[in-house]
């Protein structure tokens, strides 16, 4: 099963990374919705797509208007997006009023419950440690595989047990470990946090995610921090592909 990272960057695009988007093709399953969320419809492979939105901040669901138009067409025939009551309120009430985006998309706004029963698996769902708050998501497939999706937060060891044993974490690393300093005041992760979280938890393998748009070269996130303390790390980059 493949794993396609439709943007891997945090706070607003740039040149090389557009922001959040995670996307499972074959279950037409999607985590977060930002700037990425144009390269979502042509890369789906099943016509129902559910969505799973970490948090409301922009650079996580703006991308909710791009679905317009497959929706229309019906690349996309039915989308049903999985999140807090307060996320649901800040799109409905703000975003997608017509001052903002005259059209409404055919958007199915669910509250999250404990867990979610889809035809692939099971989704569960964690709270994070964000401004305004935030949840993070663990897919147990119906196969036997697992899979789960930590953005935005500062890594903490409350998510532990939740993240035990999954075999791909993706995790955002907003920041360098030079760049430490920054995680509590903003909500986000380092890079050596982030390598001793996965490491604890004896997940399977760790994909980075989320970085700092003012961070800039191959390797804004410093990998060898990570890989020193868990060897399994990846850096995901715009539509990189993973198998699992």
């Amino acid at each position: 099963m493949k794993i396609q990272f439709l943007g891997t960057g945090g706070f607003h695009p740039t040149e090389r990374r557009h922001t959040a988007g995670v996307l499972l093709p074959e279950i037409g399953v999607a985590f977060d919705a930002g700037t990425s969320a144009f390269r979502l419809a042509p890369r789906l492979k099943s016509p129902n797509l559910f969505l799973f939105l970490s948090h409301a901040h922009l650079d996580h669901i703006c991308g909710l208007t791009y679905l317009l138009v497959p929706l229309i067409q019906k690349s996309i025939q039915t989308c049903v997006i999985h999140t807090t009551a307060e996320v649901i309120a800040a799109s409905e009430e703000h975003m997608l009023k017509p001052p903002i985006f005259p059209i409404r998309p055919r958007l199915d706004f669910v509250e999250i419950p404990e867990k979610v029963e889809i035809p692939a698996g099971v989704v569960r769902w964690h709270p994070l440690h964000h401004p305004g708050g935030a949840i993070g998501f663990r897919l147990d497939l119906h196969n036997g595989k697992s899979i789960a999706y930590m953005s935005d937060t500062n890594a903490n060891d409350d998510s532990i047990e939740f993240l035990r044993g999954v075999q791909v974490l993706i995790h955002e690393c907003t920041y360098p470990d030079s760049q430490k300093q920054w995680c509590d005041i903003t909500g986000h992760s380092h890079t050596t946090q982030v390598a001793k979280l996965a490491r604890a938890a004896n997940v399977g393998r760790l994909i980075l995610t989320h970085i700092d748009p003012y961070v800039e070269g191959d390797d804004p996130v410093v990998l060898p921090d990570a890989t020193a303390i868990f060897p399994n790390t990846a850096l995901a980059e715009d539509l990189s592909e993973f198998e699992f």
